[in-house]
């Protein structure tokens, strides 16, 4: 039985190796590169010198650094939105309803589709001679064109509307998956209770999708923080810094002007918000599923 445990565990991280050792070069090795290199002034084209602290100093000074972070944290706001709506569509496609493959297929699909190719649709959707200024003035909403990404006040919330869309069948399959695994006995029993369909979401399958849950709204806090790429493919953190989100701000800082050391302070500043927030996530779902923990 030993030598039995034995091979089955070389079998796990043999399996595993090839992830661990991705996650080792790519994800663990910059991030401790990162403390010291975050003491310095390295930018490759000067001397390096060790400045200490004033790298973190300098950071909350740093006006347009406050700015991105806000953003950053404006951003986290799709979380609750996502989640809900993802639980709703799993919901759904869960049910025995015609066509539920279809939609199944056709809610995953911008999951699948490529950031930039999703960037070109919706500049071409949110133009201004664009399909949606189009219906939105022949419905009387609007009075004239709005430029939707070149607008300070609707920039931000146009891309987290973006973000969301594209996010929402990757977390319907994952609360899918937690639908299919709760037994249909306590559904059962609940109707046998006299339990509605809303008492036997609230009362059944919330309870028991909290590890779920919990999963989908750590990624998804994690996600939101770090969004880099629709903003950069779309504003660039424009106009004006309403946009700028941390990971743009920490790309423009790193690899534009080419200043490593001052980019490794904020990243590991961004890092530890994150790290605060995971466990504000944790502390908040630490209860619940088929078998609690």
């Amino acid at each position: 039985m030993y030598k039995g445990f034995r091979s089955e565990s070389f079998s796990a991280w043999a399996f595993m190796a090839p992830g661990l050792l991705f996650l080792a070069v790519f994800t663990f090795w910059p991030i401790i590169y990162g403390i010291p290199l975050s003491l310095t002034d390295y930018s490759v084209i000067t001397e390096t010198n060790v400045v200490g602290l004033d790298n973190f100093t300098r950071a909350f000074q740093d006006h347009n650094f406050l700015i991105s972070l806000w953003n950053s944290l404006v951003y986290v706001l799709i979380v609750p939105v996502i989640q809900i709506i993802s639980i709703l569509m799993a919901i759904l496609v869960n049910s025995r309803i015609p066509g539920v493959k279809m939609f199944r297929a056709a809610y995953y699909i911008p999951v699948v589709t490529s950031m930039v190719a999703v960037a070109l649709i919706w500049s071409w959707l949110l133009g201004n001679n664009g399909v949606v200024n189009y219906l939105l003035l022949k419905a009387g909403i609007i009075s004239e064109q709005v430029s939707w990404l070149s607008t300070n006040s609707t920039a931000l919330y146009v891309l987290m509307f973006i973000t969301m869309w594209k996010g929402l069948g990757y977390y319907m399959m994952l609360y899918l998956a937690g639908l299919q695994g709760i037994p249909a006995d306590l559904y059962e029993a609940a109707r046998v209770d006299g339990a509605g369909p809303l008492r036997l979401i609230v009362h059944v399958t919330l309870p028991l999708l909290r590890p779920h849950i919990l999963f989908c709204t750590l990624i998804s806090v994690m996600g939101a923080i770090r969004v880099f790429d629709e903003v950069y493919i779309l504003t660039k953190g424009g106009p004006g810094t309403s946009t700028l989100t941390s990971s743009v701000y920490i790309f423009q800082k790193g690899l534009e002007q080419f200043n490593f050391g001052y980019a490794s302070a904020l990243g590991l500043i961004v890092s530890v918000m994150v790290g605060a927030l995971s466990v504000l996530v944790f502390r908040l779902n630490r209860k619940g599923g088929v078998n609690s923990y």
